[in-house]
């Protein structure tokens, strides 16, 4: 016959057992210092290419308040790249359901979820390029006319328009 004292003992051992490994499971190995930023991060998927806007670069902006509203304060070498020809290196996330794309973001880091988007928006460049580009998840470089978006009210930052493939074989 099983003595109640032993199972209660063995019961609660099971119980506190199976209670901390979720805990433990879900326990980040988070720096003291929080997570990376997209910029950051994206420097140890993307390298530094001469003739590529970083996206280091693209981080500098601070939301400021000014007439009851909060709007991005962009550093001098940002709003030097408005309405100029530039480069961008990243990863594609589709707007549409289809293989070839003409409208998508590019961003510091890869997607993880479909429905997510996977930086801020100082990480984030809409596209809309010249010709079908087919979707991919490696990194890539599209060269376009770049705007600084200083009131747009999708909450984007950064759009480049006229956009083409410069290469997909960067890493």
């Amino acid at each position: 016959m099983i003595d109640m004292r032993d199972f209660s003992s063995v019961f609660l051992v099971t119980l506190f057992a199976c209670a901390c490994l979720p805990a433990a499971a879900f326990t980040p190995n988070v720096p003291e210092h929080g997570l990376p930023s997209a910029a950051d991060y994206s420097a140890t998927l993307l390298p530094e290419l001469r003739g590529v806007v970083s996206w280091k670069t693209l981080a500098q902006v601070e939301p400021v308040k000014r007439d009851g509203k909060i709007i991005p304060s962009f550093s001098s070498q940002i709003l030097a790249l408005d309405s100029q020809l530039v480069r961008i290196n990243g990863f594609m996330m589709p707007l549409d359901m289809t293989e070839q794309q003409k409208h998508f973001l590019i961003s510091a880091v890869p997607s993880s979820c479909p429905f997510c988007m996977p930086a801020g928006p100082e990480a984030i460049v809409e596209v809309t390029s010249k010709a079908p580009i087919k979707f991919g998840f490696e990194p890539m470089i599209m060269a376009g006319k770049f705007v600084v978006l200083k009131n747009d009210q999708s909450g984007l930052l950064y759009r480049m328009t006229d956009a083409e493939l410069v290469n997909t074989s960067v890493k």
